[in-house]
């Protein structure tokens, strides 16, 4: 979560024998040795490489790095499709996907509490071959009523406007505040219990007023976000597993 967005490097994809993840070389103009690791976000293995380092120097740096990108691999969690009969999440609780095809008069989406007993089931209707950007969609916009809902609450216990509120596939943050008081979030976070994305509204929301993470800026997300601790303790433990969903 961040005030400013840094600028993207070029990225090189590559499929390397032996490796069941694509290889995504970047080249980073500030970047002065080469640099190896595993992205859950991403599923992916990401070497940053200086900007006129020679590809075959990248090649020799991961070889001798295979066994170590292998045993990090083995650590990122199967990836969750959105498919009939996959289980998920819907603000931390979990859901069956039924993909129930098309049915004239229904919604896109509709929730069925599992009673007593069962788990909760997300149906899907339409076209089957539709349903996983149809379910997409829908906690997209689930995701937003949710999070200008909790922005609208912070901002007005703290005397701040947001200006835009959008929500993206972020890979690298949960949200970011721009300096004309836009924000961005990551659809992910309706994913997550309330409690979660709750927080991550108060922190940019907080942002409006501080560009940094200093005390001031922390006594702001206090002051509207008091369970922030609990919070934060569960993306730390549990955030990069829902990058797992979707993919």
């Amino acid at each position: 979560m961040s005030r400013s967005r840094a600028k993207t490097p070029p990225v090189q994809l590559l499929k390397v024998h032996g490796l069941p993840a694509p290889v995504e070389i970047r080249r980073h103009p500030t970047a002065r040795r080469l640099t190896l690791r595993v992205s859950h976000s991403a599923r992916a293995v990401v070497l940053t490489i200086p900007r006129y380092t020679d590809v075959r120097e990248a090649d020799r740096f991961l070889a001798k790095s295979l066994d170590w990108v292998k045993a990090r691999l083995e650590g990122v969690p199967d990836a969750v499709p959105f498919a009939d009969g996959s289980i998920i999440p819907l603000r931390g609780v979990a859901h069956q996907v039924c993909l129930a095809g098309r049915k004239p008069g229904r919604g896109v989406v509709e929730v069925e509490t599992g009673g007593t007993v069962g788990t909760p089931r997300l149906i899907v209707f339409g076209a089957e071959e539709h349903g996983a950007r149809r379910l997409r969609d829908w906690l997209m916009s689930e995701a937003k009523r949710d999070l200008e809902e909790r922005v609208e609450v912070h901002a007005d216990r703290l005397s701040l406007t947001a200006r835009r509120i959008a929500v993206r596939d972020q890979k690298s943050r949960w949200g970011s505040c721009t300096s004309d008081g836009q924000l961005s979030f990551s659809w992910r976070l309706i994913l997550a219990p309330p409690l979660v994305l709750d927080y991550v509204a108060a922190h940019e929301v907080a942002h409006l007023a501080e560009m940094n993470h200093g005390p001031r800026f922390w006594r702001l997300v206090k002051q509207t976000m008091p369970r922030l601790e609990e919070a934060k303790r569960w993306l730390h433990l549990n955030g990069m597993g829902l990058y797992r969903y979707g993919q």
